[in-house]
């Protein structure tokens, strides 16, 4: 038997493929850059968060409260939740590494969809459960796929509606049919990153009332997320929460860093549920850009997926996935050469699409002339 010659990481662990964050463009002296790689609130973060953070910020040597109990009663006011079924974590990717430490492992598997979230899989590799994936239908999320996905070692569904990096949303009565068919040992995961980009009249459910509906039924298995990074635009400060059942909460309280949110990110998320006038323009502001940024796409020849969220994913053009691959490689690299910078989609197994962030109208205008000269060259 050889001994190591050095400390060996859990078997596994070396096979995870890293979580790539969107690109940050290299600032240049006399030219301006953009980020549209990592959908960041297209006007910034919200003002009472930032009054908020300079008047913690003197106080930086206190610790937090490990609770947070001041941030859940603000949210359970906001959006009419019970505060004892509420947990914030460090970004809600804390909240999915929480969920999987506590409910999966070696043996064990969790489903989402194709185009799903990545940081799903990467983090149930790192608990050591196997992911499985559910193929999409026309970049939508397929309930009966799912279903048929699931099995008998299956602990954990990942569903995000609307669904990053598509943008697809699937309506309220087939989450419904999720929730109601799943086996009741399985936790169905709602991850509402970016509900608050919904408008008023969609056809569309946080997830709040599936998680009531299996608490009411004894199942305990729906839990819901959310972020403060999206509408809010706090990504900086990585705040994330979930509602769900007391059996699960407690569970994830139990293995939970303590202090694991810092006094700051606390403050600011407190101060901006308080400006929900900030969330309304922030949503208006996405729709009109949204619409104008695909608008002016279309007429260069390129298509999206209907989007509900503060991003597009664009289809190149040309015959064949091959050549829309190529063309995705050569604006990606054509856009970060003026100093713009989205996200290549290709380990989302979309190689001939790309994603970009519906930001401030000044970055937009940036983008969409940079296209144009990339489709003029191309002619």
């Amino acid at each position: 038997m050889t001994t190591p010659s050095r400390p060996e990481p859990r078997p596994g662990l070396l096979d995870i493929t890293p979580y790539k964050p969107g690109k940050a463009p290299t600032p240049a002296a006399g030219r301006k850059v953009y980020k549209l790689s990592s959908n960041e609130s297209g006007l910034g973060p919200a003002p009472a968060a930032l009054a908020a953070l300079a008047g913690v910020a003197p106080h930086a040597e206190m610790y937090p409260d490990g609770a947070a109990r001041s941030l859940k009663a603000k949210l359970g006011k906001t959006y009419d939740l019970p505060e004892e079924n509420l947990i914030i974590g460090s970004g809600s990717d804390e909240v999915i590494t929480l969920l999987l430490r506590a409910y999966a492992g070696e043996g064990t598997s969790i489903v989402q969809t194709r185009h799903g979230f990545s940081y799903y899989w990467i983090a149930a590799q790192g608990a050591g459960a196997e992911p499985l994936f559910a193929e999409e239908t026309d970049l939508h999320a397929d309930v009966d796929a799912i279903l048929r996905t699931v099995r008998e070692d299956t602990k954990i569904v990942f569903l995000a509606n609307p669904n990053n990096p598509t943008g697809t949303v699937i309506p309220s009565a087939e989450v419904r049919r999720l929730r109601e068919e799943l086996p009741p040992q399985i936790i169905l995961v709602l991850d509402g990153a970016y509900a608050e980009y919904m408008e008023a009249g969609d056809d569309y459910t946080d997830g709040a009332d599936m998680v009531r509906e299996a608490m009411a039924s004894g199942a305990d298995n729906v839990v819901m997320m959310r972020t403060f990074s999206k509408i809010y635009g706090l990504g900086g400060l990585r705040v994330g929460w979930a509602f769900g059942p007391s059996s699960v909460i407690d569970v994830l309280n139990r293995i939970r860093p303590p202090f694991n949110v810092n006094a700051l990110a606390l403050a600011a998320a407190e101060a901006a549920l308080g400006d929900q006038g900030f969330v309304d323009r922030n949503r208006a502001h996405n729709a009109a850009e949204r619409a104008r940024v695909l608008d002016r796409l279309e007429g260069m020849g390129f298509t999206a997926a209907p989007s509900f969220a503060n991003f597009l994913l664009v289809r190149m053009r040309g015959a064949d996935e091959a050549a829309r691959a190529s063309e995705a490689a050569s604006l990606l690299e054509h856009l970060e050469s003026e100093g713009i910078m989205i996200r290549a989609m290709g380990g989302a197994w979309l190689p001939d699409y790309v994603r970009v962030s519906i930001g401030s109208e000044e970055a937009n205008d940036a983008f969409l002339a940079a296209v144009a000269r990339f489709v003029e060259g191309a002619a």
